[in-house]
């Protein structure tokens, strides 16, 4: 790397740890700590919900997805503008802004009974803490091709990067949180914007051959209407990841809802979501054009020593593609380190809610009373911070598709969290038995999935929601309906 790169890398993670300084002088209590006061400015948490969508993974995942395969990822993502926002704008925020939650799952409480809180409360837990770590392992994977580290280099490598997180995060909270993942939102979008220009240029014809060529292998294509729950790409494969993956994380996790209560009210919210819709399905497409463009590059100057697929080089990971192209393609000085330098920003984006909303929910659903301090809740995310890196550090012991394992996981605690808040919201007969009922059958459905047949991960949420949902609903006509306020359903 020239020298050139290392300063824009090391410049960004400084100014990342400022901002934490910067606001841990500002923030006073926890409502500050967790929510910012419930005044945040709807762009700032729009972009910072544009932000956190991307994680590393989706970094460099999108690029590869569209350069080895098609378009039916991107057509998942077009769910997030033209169903996420109209969804959880329409049925989910006014609800939460109404009810001024801190804790997603404070619904489910004063919805059925505390036992589904902290069900639900579990499950985006366990599932955050693993991705989480899994997110910081991709990314020191990707690191240590680039910069050419050994075993014991990457784990300090992972080591730093947890930390750079977790002291920001830790010292500044909520706040810190959205103003670094503004910060990270402009560079994101500057960086695959600066790499697709100059990748297209090096594509003899430009950008006329790249859609030329990607017409001709059909790489735009996303409308495969074969129904095969075993493969990921066809129509209804990404219809079910959009309405079951996107649509229940953005209507159900606690680092999105709270994002839409930190806001003074519901058009603010709304506002915001429709920058993160618009803003992620803009900067998407830029990466699939990316990705695209790859492969009319290497389709021309094919590798000297190519993978088995013959087209593009060998690699250890298909994900180290796009990181490979700009390291031997475009060796300009200072475009590595800004591409490295999105890369960790996309990672630290997706860590840092990540801490916050876990802080949040041990204060908030665990301890009742909301006793503890500012300084015991910067503990806690401290505490989860340590956790995340000791799963990074294990997750090679975890097999070679960890992260296709935590997609399902993904899926198989969505899934049912999205079940049981639509049984809330849309069925006024369901009660506390019921739902805990249809939320085991959900979960054992999706253990038997996992376990003994070869569903594609893309399916997990739907196969998790439909037993979750119709169970529940059906179970809770042999229980008594549940005495609720007005308020806690769609039908007042």
């Amino acid at each position: 790397m020239h020298l050139l790169d290392w300063l824009i890398l090391a410049s960004s993670l400084i100014v990342v740890l400022f901002q934490g300084w910067w606001f841990s002088r500002k923030t006073k209590n926890n409502e500050d700590y967790f929510v910012g006061n419930r005044h945040m400015p709807w762009l700032a948490v729009g972009l910072s919900l544009f932000a956190s969508a991307f994680s590393s993974l989706s970094f460099v995942g999108i690029p590869t997805s569209a350069a080895y395969g098609d378009y039916h990822f991107f057509l998942a993502i077009l769910f997030i503008p033209f169903a996420v926002v109209p969804i959880v704008g329409w049925v989910f925020v006014p609800v939460y802004q109404r009810l001024r939650l801190t804790s997603a799952y404070e619904y489910l409480e004063r919805r059925f009974n505390r036992k589904v809180r902290l069900a639900g409360s579990l499950l985006y837990s366990g599932y955050t803490i693993g991705w989480m770590g899994s997110i910081v392992y991709a990314t020191g994977i990707i690191l240590q091709a680039v910069l050419e580290l050994n075993s014991g280099q990457l784990t300090w490598l992972l080591i730093g990067l947890g930390i750079c997180t977790t002291v920001y995060t830790t010292a500044g909270g909520y706040k810190a949180v959205v103003w670094t993942e503004v910060m990270q939102a402009i560079l994101l979008a500057g960086t695959v914007i600066t790499i697709l220009f100059l990748a297209i240029s090096r594509v003899d014809g430009g950008i006329a051959e790249v859609m030329r060529l990607g017409a001709k292998h059909n790489k735009f294509d996303m409308f495969n209407f074969r129904l095969d729950v075993t493969s990921q790409g066809t129509f209804f494969a990404a219809c079910a990841y959009g309405l079951f993956g996107y649509v229940a994380a953005n209507a159900t996790s606690q680092a999105a809802v709270q994002r839409y209560v930190s806001m003074p009210n519901v058009a603010a919210a709304w506002r915001a979501l429709l920058i993160k819709g618009f803003a992620t399905a803009g900067v998407c497409l830029l990466f699939f054009l990316l990705g695209t463009t790859l492969f009319a590059f290497y389709t021309q100057h094919p590798p000297a020593s190519p993978g088995s697929d013959g087209i593009f080089p060998a690699l250890p990971k298909s994900d180290q593609l796009a990181t490979h192209f700009v390291s031997v393609e475009l060796p300009y000085p200072g475009l590595l380190g800004l591409l490295l330098a999105g890369l960790a920003a996309a990672m630290m984006s997706t860590v840092s809610g990540g801490l916050n909303s876990l802080t949040v929910l041990v204060v908030c659903d665990w301890l009742p009373g909301r006793k503890l301090g500012l300084t015991a809740s910067r503990l806690l995310s401290a505490l989860f911070g340590a956790s995340t890196i000791i799963v990074a550090l294990l997750a090679p012991y975890l097999g070679k598709d960890v992260i296709e394992i935590l997609m399902k996981i993904a899926g198989a605690f969505f899934g049912p969290l999205f079940g049981l808040f639509l049984l809330g919201l849309m069925v006024p007969r369901a009660n506390s038995a019921g739902v805990l009922i249809g939320l085991a059958i959900g979960l054992s459905v999706v253990g038997v999935l996992f376990l003994t047949t070869n569903v594609a991960a893309w399916w997990y949420g739907f196969f998790a929601f439909i037993p979750t949902f119709v169970v529940g609903a059906a179970a809770s006509l042999f229980f008594p309906k549940t005495k609720m306020d007005a308020g806690l359903t769609l039908y007042g």
